[in-house]
């Protein structure tokens, strides 16, 4: 059975009014929006699409105000197959549809996998085939979030590239893509931090983008202004921008370092300061520029500075670099799962970084932060996909069912799943085969955030 939702149709931006749900097909740092789909809800937001270049767009009747009469003069478009997305199509080419719907579901409650699971064994009832939607939702949310580090990522690597020989257009792009960052994160009420299992990139712009996304975070969780918080993303983006001035073996830190070694590869964050000032940085991004390998207790380098003399935005970065760097080490083989990086920073770390930013950042992630692979309390192994910012306890994870095709498997939101919780983290190397091929855990460690609450309505509009 073939059930059409939620048809796209093009209309030309000067007949878009408030009340129309539409999708904006540019890419996502071309406009201030959280979402490329969503409902226009005042006057200011048409202008503003309207100033995007944009000749028409397309929207969505069904999840648009006054749907009767606005979807009446489509229906014909409709009946004949239009340019919808219809449920259980599978083919590539109704991939674009799917992408348009922008159904990403970072909170999507499953209360019971297997129950899920068997209801889809029923091809046309109502709960497979809401399963196939829940499912279309996922991936998705996957999809949109891949494309958005994707695109972040080839900005980070022009930035490294034109730094040297461009650097107050390595500066504007930077900028530009800090503030998206910001602006979307202060755009939206709830957030997911959620894992990557196909993100593009080399390690260097990965590790950028992860310290500055979550560095964002924090500063957002801290009540930052927007100034402030483009400076400590700007910060955060550029705080190894002086390791393009090493050889590449000395780029990431490495315990196999000689003493020699370890101190030219210490020599980044002068050769970083100097391209901040050819840069035209910000004292505020400068400043984490300079402090981001201090500590707390003095420990740190190339000053030796203790909490006092550091900065918020330096503090909140040095923290996160270093919950990556246990993450994504330059040797692979040294890795720690996310939960063994925060584990190891709660009790070693109380020395060298601001326990208040230290709390604040292990309430932030959750106590099993997204990539932490875990064994729940009915036995079944998962891996943590989704963190929630206002429920980080209750993440959301990929819960290993033979059952079900890998292909096929649905996320469970721990909020909604009963009794059903984690009993224990667990490392990769000690998940039984099945469950490692099944949960396909990557060897890096790649995070992106989406707008949860957003894309909730957008599902349940759908």
């Amino acid at each position: 059975m073939r059930t059409a939702i939620t048809p796209l149709h093009l209309i030309d931006v000067d007949a878009l009014c408030v009340g129309m749900f539409v999708h904006l097909d540019v890419g996502w740092m071309a406009h201030p929006f959280p979402l490329n789909s969503f409902k226009i809800t005042s006057p200011q937001q048409v202008a503003t699409i309207r100033g995007l270049g944009l000749t028409s767009v397309h929207w969505c009747p069904q999840q648009s105000d006054d749907f009767e009469q606005r979807g009446a003069a489509v229906d014909s478009v409709d009946r004949d197959g239009g340019d919808g997305c219809e449920a259980g199509e599978a083919d590539e080419d109704r991939e674009v549809c799917e992408d348009r719907e922008d159904h990403h579901d970072p909170a999507a409650v499953v209360a019971s996998h297997a129950a899920a699971a068997g209801a889809a064994a029923v091809a046309g009832t109502p709960g497979a085939i809401a399963q196939r939607r829940l499912l279309r939702s996922q991936r998705a949310a996957a999809r949109l979030c891949e494309r958005e580090f994707n695109e972040a990522a080839r900005v980070c690597g022009r930035v490294a590239e034109i730094a040297s020989t461009h650097p107050e257009q390595a500066r504007n792009e930077a900028e530009t893509l800090t503030r998206t960052l910001a602006a979307k994160m202060l755009g939206a009420e709830d957030l997911c931090i959620r894992l990557l299992t196909d993100a593009a990139g080399d390690k260097a712009s990965t590790h950028a983008i992860n310290v500055a996304m979550i560095s964002l975070l924090m500063g957002r969780a801290f009540g930052f202004d927007a100034d402030d918080l483009v400076d400590l993303g700007l910060g955060a983006l550029l705080h190894d921008i002086g390791n393009i001035e090493l050889p590449h073996g000395l780029r990431r830190h490495d315990e196999t370092f000689t003493p020699a070694e370890k101190r030219y590869y210490e020599t980044h964050v002068a050769h970083g300061l100097v391209l901040a000032r050819r840069m035209g940085l910000s004292t505020g991004a400068t400043l984490v520029l300079a402090q981001h390998h201090e500590h707390a207790d003095g420990s740190g380098f190339p000053l030796k500075l203790n909490t006092d003399r550091m900065t918020i935005g330096a503090r909140i970065v040095a923290l996160v670099d270093r919950y990556d760097s246990l993450c994504n080490p330059a040797a692979a083989a040294k890795a720690l799962t996310p939960h063994e990086a925060l584990s190891l920073l709660f009790t070693q770390g109380n020395a060298k970084y601001d326990t208040s930013i230290l709390s604040s950042f292990i309430r932030m992630m959750g106590v099993y932060p997204p990539g932490s692979t875990v064994q729940l309390t009915d036995d079944r192994y998962a891996m943590v996909v989704g963190v929630s910012s206002t429920r980080p306890l209750k993440p959301m994870v990929l819960v290993h069912d033979p059952r079900v095709a890998r292909d096929d498997a649905l996320l469970l939101d721990l909020e909604g799943a009963g009794s059903v919780g984690i009993r224990r983290s667990i490392r990769i190397a000690h998940l039984p085969t099945a469950a490692h091929e099944y949960l396909a855990p990557s060897p890096r460690v790649a995070y992106f955030f989406e707008t949860a609450g957003a894309a909730a309505e957008a599902v349940e509009a759908g």
